[in-house]
Order: structure tokens, then sequence, then C-alpha cells
């Protein structure tokens, strides 16, 4: 939204309250008391130069009449100038894309290399890659495509089409066949380092250029179809989480960051469709249909484990919001000409950002190449960064058509990498100009201390909403008021005319902010499954307003209210429940949940700063004043491995407290699991759709009634020991653990154990916050030395629980238990800024240590 607080208001007449100024007499004291010297300076200076140009025109043509020659001198002069002028203006074009190229080689090449079709096989680029061999298993697929697209449009597309109009009633498709050119990916890119550890991303262009062939019947004998089509865009596919058992991924998520381009040919009497006037027209509705379903926010998902469910992949909370403040540019083109082009003035310029459906247009600033532009602040909902581009481009303002001054597009992950952006971006597709924009990038976050309630204009908070479905709907507005009204029984009231079912949308609003759901046909029960985003500015004084409306007669059928300070004050700022209605029927109600999130500003990271290496503290002497004895290999436990390590809490059962606690999930309960019955039961964690945008997991592994191997089992003595360096780093705000070995290990197998650490700050346990080392094999005494880091504050610190467990490297297929120690270590108890270096013991929930 755009805040401009600092405009001058508008007198009456449409004049602005600048311009007020009082009545002179005169003329030029008009002139005199409006106009500075400066400003009569360059018009003087300015009239001087047209006087000139004039001068320099028309001075040859009287020269040419006083000599008396013909005036096809005069007309070959013209010629000779406009050639020159043409010819001069082709050579700076040239000359200026050649110093584009040669500034931006690398990128231009990748650039038109990745669109080619043609290039060789063993050509490769950094980013971008060929798959053949996909489009090989596309082209042997295809034909099975075109038999599961049949079967779609007949069940799903055609019962849809029937319903969304009476007119449409006998609407079928006759005809199904997609033809013998596949789809074709021109080039796929694989994000590693930008995106989680427990995902994979990956960005696809797609091309289909094909002969399909589709013909319907609307109603006899009118017949419809569709004989070839063109389609192109980039789809982003999500593999998450991995996980480490057959299928090793839990689902597949897949939409069109942009709006992708499409292209049909039609025909029957649908080929009047083709003509330019209904083109665009019907090209458009059809993408729109095709944006409500798989351009973002709007996602395909496919779930391949139990645990995960497709609406809780579907509406994941956005990565974050980008605050662009436009700032100036300069050295636009001049677009405004007098005089057939002859004298150059100045442009109007205006600017235009974008991002995904999001557009914002911002004021004219008047007969100016260097705008500067004061309170033009935007914000920008970010579901997918990297992916997700602002674009900006800047207009000259005509009375008949704007003119094309330049654009930018800047990837919103570099945002999101860097925190704060401040610099000159240059404008491409123009001779010259940049434009100077402040970013931000803004966190999502439920602490309510981080609350800062501005009156720029910016917002504070951000408000999803989740839309599922409506229950026991009137069948109109009448259906309530009259019987309320009347006192109808409800015996007389099944007598009276019987009303189809509505077809029913909803609007939601803050404020002035107004958005409308997709419309749901012939149902009071309707089901709607969609995701929206408002902008908050004032929590104690905002609150969201559900209303369900007819789609055609505009009638009211429920109203909802919900304040936002309710929403603010309750656990995990979270709503989800059915909601009564009013105005509405006696049962009638709706299902939502909502969800607040305080934005906060990130501020960028200082340069790392390596600190020394803490000196060891001198071992504790065990009770009885004897020092500990020294690690051992021999496997043997020693006289100090019995003794608790300070810091280490026992590890209680899975149905004690060891349970972390979860972040709710935003299609699922919010409060808080509650522990199995019995110790073999597995926990499973419902997926935060308004947290971290991935599959949060449980601690352990995703197999049902898994219990310990025999090896642990019939283990004689302890568990072992970990050897742990715990410190804080005040200069780079980091916790950092360095897991140096383990001793006495249980031994799995009879070469010892393949084992690895794992490690958890309570309470975040999500797979994005998991750490492990390496695997370390055939070694009950292995030696990690590596080093861990944590981005949270020494104060949030004292209050965090580190978890830890040593695991065993089994193979994914194996239904028994990784863990073979356990220990969980109350970060408040340590002396974090001088560091601790201790060995802490190890344990297992459900079982004891033997002497």
């Amino acid at each position: 939204m755009a805040m401009n607080p600092g405009r001058p208001v508008d007198a009456p007449g449409g004049s602005s309250t600048r311009n007020l100024s009082p009545p002179v007499d005169g003329l030029g004291g008009s002139i005199t008391r409006n106009l500075s010297p400066s400003a009569v300076n360059q018009m003087l200076m300015e009239f001087m130069m047209y006087a000139g140009r004039a001068f320099v025109v028309f001075y040859p043509v009287y020269l040419t009449g006083y000599l008396g020659l013909s005036i096809s001198w005069v007309l070959l002069c013209m010629m000779m100038v406009t050639w020159w002028k043409k010819n001069r203006q082709w050579k700076d074009v040239r000359i200026g894309t050649a110093i584009d190229f040669a500034d931006n080689e690398a990128h231009e090449i990748n650039r038109e290399l990745t669109k080619s079709l043609s290039m060789a096989t063993w050509v490769k680029f950094p980013d971008v890659e060929k798959v053949d061999w996909i489009n090989k298993v596309l082209e042997q697929a295809w034909p099975f495509f075109s038999m599961f697209m049949e079967k779609l449009l007949k069940e799903k597309i055609q019962p849809a089409v029937r319903l969304s109009n009476s007119a449409l009633k006998a609407f079928t498709f006759t005809k199904v066949h997609f033809g013998h050119k596949p789809l074709k990916i021109t080039g796929m890119r694989a994000y590693t380092h930008e995106v989680d550890k427990r995902e994979v991303v990956l960005d696809m262009n797609i091309c289909y250029d094909g002969d399909a062939d589709i013909d319907a019947e609307i109603k006899p004998p009118i017949v419809a179809g569709v004989k070839g089509l063109q389609f192109k865009g980039m789809m982003r596919v999500i593999l998450e989480p991995l996980i480490g058992q057959a299928p090793l991924v839990g689902g597949v998520t897949f939409f069109f960051i942009r709006r992708p381009t499409l292209q049909i040919n039609w025909t029957g009497m649908t080929n009047l469709l083709d003509s330019p006037a209904f083109s665009s027209l019907s090209e458009e509705t059809i993408m729109d249909i095709i944006s409500s379903m798989m351009v973002l926010p709007n996602r395909m998902c496919i779930p391949l484990i139990d645990q995960v469910k497709v609406d809780q992949m579907r509406f994941p909370l956005p990565r974050g919001v980008v605050r662009v403040h436009l700032v100036e540019a300069r050295n636009l083109v001049p677009k405004d000409t007098f005089m057939m082009g002859m004298v150059k003035g100045k442009s109007d310029p205006y600017a235009v950002l974008r991002v995904g459906n999001s557009q914002f247009k911002t004021k004219t600033i008047k007969e100016n190449l260097n705008p500067r532009w004061t309170n033009e602040v935007y914000e920008f909902v970010v579901h997918e960064a990297p992916g997700q581009e602002l674009d900006l481009e800047l207009f000259d303002e005509d009375t008949d058509k704007d003119d094309f001054l330049g654009r930018h597009i800047l990837d919103l992950g570099d945002v999101k990498k860097e925190k704060e952006l401040d610099k000159w971006f240059p404008l491409t597709d123009t001779q010259s100009g940049e434009v100077h924009m402040r970013l931000q990038w803004l966190s999502l976050h439920t602490d309510q201390s981080l609350l800062n309630e501005t009156t720029d204009g910016c917002a504070c908070a951000m408000l999803a909403v989740y839309l599922d479905n409506a229950s026991d709907l009137p069948k109109d507005n009448s259906e309530f008021t009259h019987n309320q009204k009347q006192g109808k029984h409800s015996k007389e009231a099944k007598l009276t005319k019987r009303v189809a079912e509505p077809n029913t949308l909803v609007e939601m609003s803050i404020r002035d902010h107004v958005q409308k759901s997709k419309v749901a046909y012939a149902s009071n029960n309707p089901v709607w499954e969609e995701g929206f985003t408002f902008f908050v500015h004032s929590i104690k004084n905002e609150q969201l307003t559900v209303e369900v409306k007819e789609h055609e007669k505009k009638n009211v059928l429920g109203v909802l209210t919900i304040p936002l300070s309710r929403l603010f004050n309750v656990s995990n700022m979270t709503l989800e429940q059915p909601f009564l209605l009013e105005r509405s029927g006696a049962t009638s109600q709706i299902k939502l949940k909502a969800t607040l999130r305080v934005l906060t500003i990130e501020k960028p990271e200082p340069e790392p700063i390596l600190d020394p290496p803490p000196q060891p503290k001198p071992a504790q002497s065990a009770p009885g004043g004897k020092p500990p004895a020294p690690p051992s290999g021999s496997g043997t436990p020693s006289a100090a491995a019995a003794t608790p390590s300070r810091a280490a809490l026992p590890v209680s059962p899975l149905n004690g407290e060891y349970d972390g606690q979860r972040r709710g999930s935003f299609l699922g309960t919010s409060g808080r699991r509650t522990a199995p019955d019995t110790p073999m039961m597995r926990r499973y964690d419902s997926h935060s759709l308004l947290s971290d945008n991935s599959i949060a997991s449980s601690r352990f592994d995703l197999s049902e009634g898994a219990s310990y191997p025999k090896e642990v089992l019939n283990h004689q003595g302890t568990f072992g020991k970990i050897h742990l360096t715990v410190r804080y780093t005040t200069l780079r705000k980091r916790l950092v653990v360095l897991v140096n070995s383990c001793r006495d290990l249980i031994p799995c197998n009879e070469n010892g154990t393949d084992s690895y650490v794992r490690l958890y700050l309570l309470p975040d346990q999500s797979w994005r916050h998991r750490m492990r080392t390496q695997v370390k094999k055939r070694n009950i005494n292995p030696t990690f030395n590596e080093k861990f880091e944590f981005n949270v504050s020494q104060e949030e610190a004292l209050t965090r629980k580190l978890d830890i467990a040593v695991k065993n490297n089994r193979m994914f297929h194996s239904r028994e238990r990784k863990e073979i120690g356990m220990v969980l270590i109350d970060l408040a108890s340590l002396d974090l800024i001088k560091g601790v270096t201790d060995w802490f013991e190890l344990s297992l929930p459900g079982l004891k240590k033997s002497n």
C-alpha cells in the first residue's frame, strides 16, 4: 500500500493550496511575485535557444529565395539532414547496445542461449541446465498424459462448466486429444545454498507448442473447439520434507511464480475468438482460471506420505514482506518534444511497481528528468524468495499514450539475503536512466513485544486468513428475515416455494481493503479453500469483517466480525474454529483460520569476527577429591563415567516431560500435542503453515512402533559420554556448540558403531532447525570436531535447552530406533560467556544403565 501523507491538499475546483496566492495588480506584478529570478533566467535561456534554432532552420530558406535558387535545394538539404539524424540515432543505439553487452556479457550470453532450443547437449551453464533425458521421458509418456487429461476434463471440468451457467447445462466434451507434440522443458535450475537443507527447489522453463485437438458441444447445434495452442512459463517444483525412509520425499508442490503466456487457435463457433478484439479477452479469462489454481499464492500439491496433508501444503505462510521506498530517479530520457521533434522538452515521469498480482502507481512529477518522490512507500507480500521479482517500470505521462522510460527487475531473494538494499539501480530497455530505491526485508514473528505501531502509514503486522467452508447457509436472505418477522412455523415454511441452492462468495475486508473469494456454485454448504493476506496498521482499532454473499444478487447471507485485538491476545495469535454467522440462519457457520504475525525489520548482519578458541577448563573432581579418570579407548566404563556431569538433565521416557513445545499449524490444532500413552508409540508434528514454510518433524524417525535394537537392549553398563564445548560469542551474537568427541558408545555390531550427533535448540524442532555431524564409521570412541552456530540473542539463549542425541546410522528401511544416547542441557545453568568444555553423560528414554 502507498503512503503519501506529505502531498498538498487539493482545494475546491481542483487547484492545489500552494497555488492560492493573493491577487496582485497587473500581469507584471503577478509574474514578479510568483516567479523567482532563477526561473526568469531559465525562461529567457530557453527562449533564446528556441530563437536560435528557428534562425538556423529558417535562414537557409530565406537565403535560398534571396539568391534565386530552386526550392529543390531546400528539399535536398532537408532530406540530407533527416538521413543524418536517422543514421546517427541508429548508430547511438548500436553503440549503446554494445556497451550494455560488454558490461553484462555473461548475463546476456546466458539469457540468450537459455532461450535457444537447438543448443548442443554438451553446453552447460552454472545456473540453468538442459534436461534432455526428461524430455525423452515426457515424449514416451505423452500418450498416457493425453488419456489422463481426457478423464480429467470429462469428470472434473465438464461438471464445473455445467454448474457455472444455466446456458451451459448441456456442455459436453466430444473429443479430447493432445496431439503428438509433447511438452518440453527448455531449462532447469536447482537451488541448493539459498534454501533449507530439508527441501529441494527446482525451477523449470516449460514450453508447449502442440497440436492439441479438443472439441466440445455447447448446445446442439453449437460446437466449439481448440486446434493447437502455445503455452510458456516457469514452474517451480518443491520437494519437501526430505525424510530418512522410502520414498525419501514427503510431498511435491508445484506452481507458477509468474503468470504464464497462452495463445489458442479456436475452431467452430469459437473461431470468432481468434479476432484481435476477442483473442486477448478469451485467453485472459483462461489464464485467470489457471492463476486461481497454480500461480502464486495458489499451489498444487501431492502428498507422498500419510503425515503430510494436501491442505497443509497449499497455504504456507509467506516468506516475509518487502518494504520498498522509491526515492528518486536521474538521467531519464526526454520524451516530450516540440516542433516535430526539433525542440526537445522533458518528461512527466511516474513509476509502476509490481510483485505478483500486487501493483502500485506513484504520483507524477511534472517536467523533470531527475524526479524525486516523497513518502512513496509500498509493501509487498513475498511467498517465494528467491524466485519472485520486483518489476519497476517508469513512464512519461501523456494525454494520449504514456511513453516508456525504462524498467528494472530485482530478484527479492537478494533483499532477503542482504536484509536491506539502498542503492541506484540501472534502467534497461532505454538509452539512459537510473532509479534509487531503499528496500527492507520484514520477518514474521509471534512475539508481542516486537509490535511497533507507527503513524507514518507503514504496516505493523500481517493477517493471514485461510477460508475453508461454510455450512447450513440460507438459500437467500428472505429465508431467515421473513421467518423471523412473521414467526412462521417450520412446517409452514416447508410448504413455501422451493428456492435453488445459492451461488456464494465471501468478501473479506480490513478498513477499505477488500478481497473476494471464488464463487461456489449451487450449494448451501460451499467449500472455498483459499488463502488471503492483509496488512494491519492498528491492531487495537481494526477488525476483520467477513460477509457471505450471493454471487448474482449480492444479497448478504451472513456476517462475521473478528477484532484484531482478540487475535493479538490468544495463544500463538491464531484462531481456528467454526464461527456462527450473524444476520443468517440459526445454525449457519463459517469455518476459517485467522493468524496474526508481527512485522519486524531485519537488520543486516555485521561482518563475522572469529573469536579465539576458549581455553578448556580443568576437569572437575569427583566426589571424594579424586580426579576423574582420563578417557579410555577400551570401551569399559571408567570410575568417572557413572558420575553425572553438571548441567545435564535426565532424559525422561516418551510419555514424560521430554517432549518440547511445538508450534501450531495453520490448518491443524494450534495447541500443544499430548504425548502417547506407551513409550513405543511415535509422535508426529503437524505442518506449520504459518511459521517456517517447512514440514515440522518429530525428534524421532517416521516409523511406527519402532523399538531399540537388541544390541542396545542387551547392553551392560553406561551409555557413554559426549564431549562438548558450549559458549556464546557476544560480537557475532551466536551460540556456538562444538561437538568434539564421544567415548564408550554402545557397539551396534561386531565392528563398532557408525555414529553421528543430532542437535536441536529447543523449542525449535522443525526440519530446518535440525543440525547433525558427519557419520563416523566403526568406532565407539569417535572424534567429530565439528562446530554449529545458532542465531539467538544472549537473553534468549538462557531460556533455551540443548537437545543432543547420538545416533546409529542404520539403513533407511530398518524399523529400529537410531538413538544410542541422549542428553538434555539447560543453558541457564551454564556460564555461556566464559564457555564450558566438559563431558556429558548419555542416557536413553525408558532404559536404565546397569552397573
